[in-house]
């Protein structure tokens, strides 16, 4: 039995880009990602282990559970925990942290769900071109029933989001990404931009097929408030800023922008990169 592939020319899709997919916090609201930083080191606190700044935010964007999870799973805090508790985390004792992460974190969202400054011109920018506006995200449906109640009344409401309570398995599973893509009726991939502000965006957005995109400034990789970023030096900034470029590109994003007021160039480019048949 003999293979013979097809010599005739393939159709691409060749572009515009039909949607876009945000993240949210640490990308379209809560610049630095910081409602659940403070949530996570208190849970952990609790249990007698201070976790870094680092270890805490490692795993962000993903399902808040799996984020505790994968937390426990650090040697240095598993290392601590058996000496502590003098056994093992085991999935009940996750099971209990993340039942003390719910309330904890949807006490502190309403006020931590500021839009980004450059959020809303950017949108107007995409519904002026017609694009479709998703997002997907590592809180609950719970969670984000504040989180969008917020945006909404500073006047963010995307056409579509799915939450890891819609999917089998949330980030960096593809599954958030392609509901968003199934609620527009658009099934070329490639017509999709998914931005976020961490390495598990980047994954979801590479596994669902489309542009993968990190943003730096508001980003949880950065981790700086707003009022840091803009009050420091160059000098200080510019080695930070690289830094987290380095962490998306790694992570095998296609492209990093500082803002999402850089977006609308971004899709230019990739447009015409569409038009001469790259694909992501």
């Amino acid at each position: 039995m003999s293979v013979i592939f097809s010599s005739l020319p393939r159709k691409h899709f060749s572009g515009p880009i039909r949607g876009i997919i945000f993240d949210w916090a640490g990308t379209t609201v809560d610049w630095g990602c910081f409602a659940p930083t403070g949530v996570f080191k208190e849970i952990f606190a609790e249990k007698g282990i201070e976790v870094t700044d680092a270890e805490v935010r490692l795993p962000m964007g993903k399902f808040k559970r799996d984020h505790i999870a994968e937390i426990c799973s650090m040697s240095r805090v598993a290392e601590l925990w058996i000496k502590i508790h003098g056994t093992a985390c085991i999935e009940a004792d996750i099971d209990k942290l993340f039942e003390a992460f719910v309330p904890k974190q949807l006490s502190v969202l309403t006020d931590c769900s500021k839009v980004v400054p450059e959020l809303l011109d950017t949108v107007d920018e995409l519904r002026r071109r017609k694009i479709k506006i998703g997002s997907t995200t590592g809180y609950s449906a719970e969670m984000m029933k504040i989180v969008s109640k917020v945006a909404a009344e500073q006047g963010y409401v995307p056409d579509a989001c799915f939450c890891p309570d819609h999917v089998a398995a949330a980030r960096p599973a593809p599954w958030m990404a392609f509901r968003n893509a199934e609620a527009f009726g658009i099934s070329q991939l490639s017509a999709f931009l998914k931005i976020g502000d961490t390495v598990s965006d980047i994954e979801e957005g590479l596994n669902a097929g489309m542009w993968s995109i990190g943003v730096v400034l508001s980003s949880s990789v950065l981790g700086l408030r707003h009022d840091e970023v803009v009050n420091m030096s160059s000098e200080k900034l510019s080695p930070l800023v690289e830094k987290a470029r380095t962490v998306f590109f790694n992570a095998g994003a296609h492209a990093v922008i500082d803002t999402l007021a850089d977006l609308p160039e971004l899709i230019d480019e990739i447009n015409l990169g569409l038009s001469k048949g790259e694909l992501p």
